[in-house]
């Protein structure tokens, strides 16, 4: 079926946004989802995929409120407390999915709270009158350590982005269209991203729509309209309320805050030159002013709006073979540290702390348990996590590696 400019499903519009809606923690939670659900309900979206909305009511309320609109919808539950992920769609959900990551951060660090929640790659499958089967992913990345962070923290987010980049991949070899959104807690230039974007084979809809743009120079200084104009920033913006007078990294300053939110896409890894072809037309950031009537913003993140025409394109190319990438290299590289490191250092609980807790009194008892549990259960769960993604990153290169060897010339 050939896309055409009059029909109403040959352009595709999507908001993600992270809401920022932890339970008892979340300042203002309520009426800043119910100003989400408002603003939505009053847009034109085909798809929205929102972060950070772990509790349940609140995801109710904005199902009731734009049912109107996208009256498919799915709640995402994974780990302790549920991954906070949720997608609508305009489109009829035919399946649906979540793969929590196998590493989320450390159990003993409870405020960061990563590993309670279950970060996960979530995704469902619609069924789109000119597209066919359109895989839409949502996924909010781990969090702790930054683009600066130690290389034990780093490895994490590494696996992280490694992991959902198979996934893509291999909804785009299974014949389906991909979109993949979310907060992937890293800027464009970090080894994450890097994997995401050459081993799944996605283009970033920011880049593709904003051309030609240099970091700012030396000594130069941006305003924080223009970094988000220009750089797509979403996160830690002096003009959010969450964030002004917040900290920053040097880079983070340069940049007048970071680019963390982000909308992928690609098209099947076998379609036939005449299939139609997703095209980034427009992407945009917004949700940056205050909720209507308060002093507060919508969240802590901006939201990112991108736009699609559906084309037929008879000089489209077929996605490229595998090929290691320095960002493949680079992730074998950290995750051997850390897993080094946690060799030659042993777990999260050190050892000489064990027999302090093992002749504590009986009332101190369920205190050496929660060591044990972190120490050995959790520490063997890390190790073995990493060296899967060690493993499975060693078969990609070899694989790779012996068909240069035995390809013609």
């Amino acid at each position: 079926m050939s896309p055409s400019s009059h029909s109403p499903h040959s352009r595709l519009r999507i908001l993600t946004l992270n809401c920022w809606g932890l339970k008892y923690v979340s300042k203002y939670r309520t009426e800043r989802v119910a100003a989400i659900a408002d603003f939505i309900a009053g847009s034109e979206y085909d798809l929205v995929t929102l972060q950070e909305l772990w509790v349940f009511s609140d995801y109710e309320h904005v199902r009731s409120v734009v049912a109107k609109q996208l009256p498919h919808s799915k709640f995402f539950y994974s780990g302790a407390l549920g991954a906070g992920l949720v997608i609508f769609s305009k489109y009829p959900i035919i399946a649906a999915t979540v793969h929590p990551y196998s590493l989320n951060g450390s159990p003993v660090d409870v405020i960061a709270g990563d590993w309670f929640v279950g970060k996960a790659a979530a995704s469902v499958i619609l069924s789109h009158p000119i597209l066919g089967q359109l895989q839409v992913f949502n996924t909010h990345l781990f969090a702790k350590g930054g683009d600066e962070g130690p290389d034990q923290q780093k490895a994490h987010r590494l696996v992280n982005a490694w992991e959902f980049a198979k996934y893509a991949r291999e909804a785009a070899e299974l014949g389906r269209y991909v979109i993949a959104a979310g907060d992937f807690n890293s800027v464009p230039t970090a080894p994450p991203m890097s994997i995401i974007r050459d081993h799944a084979t996605l283009s970033d809809a920011w880049v593709d729509t904003h051309t030609n743009v240099r970091p700012p120079a030396a000594g130069q200084t941006i305003t924080p309209i223009d970094a988000i104009h220009t750089y797509g920033v979403t996160a830690d913006s002096p003009l959010n309320s969450y964030s002004a007078g917040k900290t920053l990294e040097p880079n983070a300053r340069k940049f007048q805050g970071k680019r963390l939110d982000y909308v992928f896409y690609r098209g099947p890894s076998s379609a036939l030159c005449s299939a139609p072809r997703l095209k980034a037309v427009d992407t945009r950031v917004l949700l940056t002013e205050r909720v209507p009537g308060h002093i507060y913003s919508f969240s802590d993140h901006f939201g990112l709006e991108a736009t699609f025409d559906i084309t037929s394109d008879p000089n489209h190319t077929l996605i490229p073979p595998l090929s290691i990438t320095f960002a493949t290299c680079h992730l074998l590289g950290v995750l051997g540290v850390a897993s080094c490191s946690h060799h030659r250092l042993g777990v999260v609980a050190h050892s000489w702390i064990n027999p302090i807790f093992m002749v504590a009194s009986v009332g101190f008892t369920w205190l050496a348990t929660t060591m044990l549990y972190i120490g050995f259960v959790y520490g063997n769960w890390e190790i073995n996590a990493l060296t899967n993604v060690i493993e499975e990153l060693e078969i990609h290169r070899d694989t790779i590696e012996d068909q240069t060897k035995v390809s013609p010339l």
